[in-house]
């Protein structure tokens, strides 16, 4: 005998996630363009600030669909904290584009560059693993593509030290320090939210699998 559903399961949440995760690469990707190329430095950062509100929108829509929903795709706290993860690291992204313009950054580092292109990579990876959440036959590529998230946070953290060692031995400026040890900061945490997603999805991995 054929088995309904007598409520159906809200899928839009895929499609939000899938939406909020697709934001995050064309961010990652500027982020990369501003320190790559620096110049026209407030437009960059103002095209950031736009991606950031609308990495806002689809957050507030995502819980608004939570209280409204009976029966959800995944646990409800897990939907809440996917979405507040992914905005975390939005939210991180344009605060180190920020940072770099208020504080009068001259011209970006070569760590600044290699963290930013780690950024980049965390969200393709992010982008590529949020489609695999709609199907339990894809739950082994999910937690394979996890693992080189977590990886990725771990190269992260390494440039970031990396970048403080040479930032103190090099520096004899104050306010230098402080402004790279700031944007390096955010730009380390944009890849720690990153893990928090992937730390996320093999939660819902391992109830569902």
């Amino acid at each position: 005998m054929a088995r309904f559903r007598i409520i159906p399961r809200e899928t839009k949440f895929y499609d939000l996630f899938e939406k909020s995760a697709g934001n995050l690469v064309v961010a990652a990707g500027k982020l990369v363009d501003l320190f790559e190329n620096y110049e026209d430095v407030e437009a960059k950062v103002k095209r950031l600030k736009k991606l950031e509100h609308e990495g806002d929108t689809i957050t507030h829509e995502i819980i608004q669909s939570l209280h409204r929903t009976f029966v959800t795709p995944i646990d409800r706290e897990d939907i809440a904290r996917l979405a507040n993860a992914m905005d975390d690291v939005m939210d991180f992204i344009e605060a180190a584009a920020r940072t770099a313009f208020l504080y009068r950054v001259s011209q970006p580092t070569e760590r600044a560059r290699e963290l930013a292109a780690i950024i980049l990579k965390v969200t393709y990876r992010l982008n590529e693993v949020m489609p695999l959440l709609r199907r339990r036959d894809q739950f082994k590529q999910l937690l394979e593509q996890c693992v080189e998230i977590n990886r990725l946070e771990n190269e992260a953290d390494d440039v970031h030290h990396a970048a403080l060692a040479e930032l103190f031995d090099n520096t004899r400026d104050v306010r230098e320090i402080i402004k790279w040890r700031e944007v390096y900061e955010q730009m380390e945490s944009a890849t720690d939210r990153g893990e928090d997603v992937a730390n996320v999805l093999e939660a819902v991995v391992l109830k569902h699998a």
